[in-house]
């Protein structure tokens, strides 16, 4: 075979070489670009400064807060508990209006700021299981006392003291309540005096988890 021949044949095998490891690179990038976006599309946190601010899923949220790409931001908005107690005697004869409210003046917890201090009610930022007790003292012997949490000025839980030798019984009682966003709860005394000298009645609540 002439030189020129031998030449003409590498120059066909080198370009058919090139040929195919051009066409299987290019195999290779079709394959690997659907695990490439696979990947993009993985829940991954983000990461500034060295903390994790947000966590995006590409599973989009029923929640609300999800709004576009299924984002959720976990905040401490949800947090709602309050505590309060009386540190004065409750005389219903003193009381200005007839709707009979338990006032609590001391206020201990009021995550959320949902409990007001100067009605007593309580009013649900958002619907959900929450959770109520409390603890009322009666002031006297001889008499007894009836207390109810009320919501939206129906009763859902009461609780009676009325042992006649006893002076300082309490009225206890605690339940779990499913409220709507802007529901009221507060306490009302059906009859009776209260005590509530040295902190001894307390009116507290808290959200369990949304719904």
């Amino acid at each position: 075979m002439s030189p020129s021949a031998i030449g003409a044949s590498d120059g066909r095998g080198r370009k058919g070489t090139l040929l195919e490891t051009t066409s299987l690179l290019q195999l290779l990038l079709l394959l690997s670009a659907p695990l490439e976006s696979g990947a993009q599309n993985d829940t991954e946190p983000i990461i500034l400064e060295g903390k994790c601010l947000v966590v995006c899923d590409s599973t989009p949220s029923s929640e609300p807060a999800g709004s576009a790409l299924g984002m959720s931001v976990r905040s401490g908005s949800g947090r709602v508990a309050f505590s309060a107690s009386r540190q004065t005697n409750h005389e219903p004869t003193d009381m200005s209006n007839r709707t009979m409210i338990i006032y609590f003046d001391n206020i201990l917890v009021n995550v959320g700021t949902h409990f007001d201090q100067e009605s007593s009610v309580f009013v649900a930022p958002r619907r959900g299981v929450y959770s109520f007790n409390f603890h009322v003292v009666k002031a006297y012997n001889r008499q007894t006392i009836q207390v109810s949490l009320m919501v939206n000025g129906w009763p859902m839980i009461s609780a009676f003291a009325g042992d006649q030798d006893v002076t300082r019984e309490a009225a206890t009682n605690a339940g779990l309540v499913i409220l709507e966003k802007g529901d009221k709860a507060y306490l009302r005394l059906e009859r009776g005096n209260l005590m509530g000298g040295w902190k001894y009645s307390t009116f507290s609540g808290f959200l369990v988890f949304p719904l």
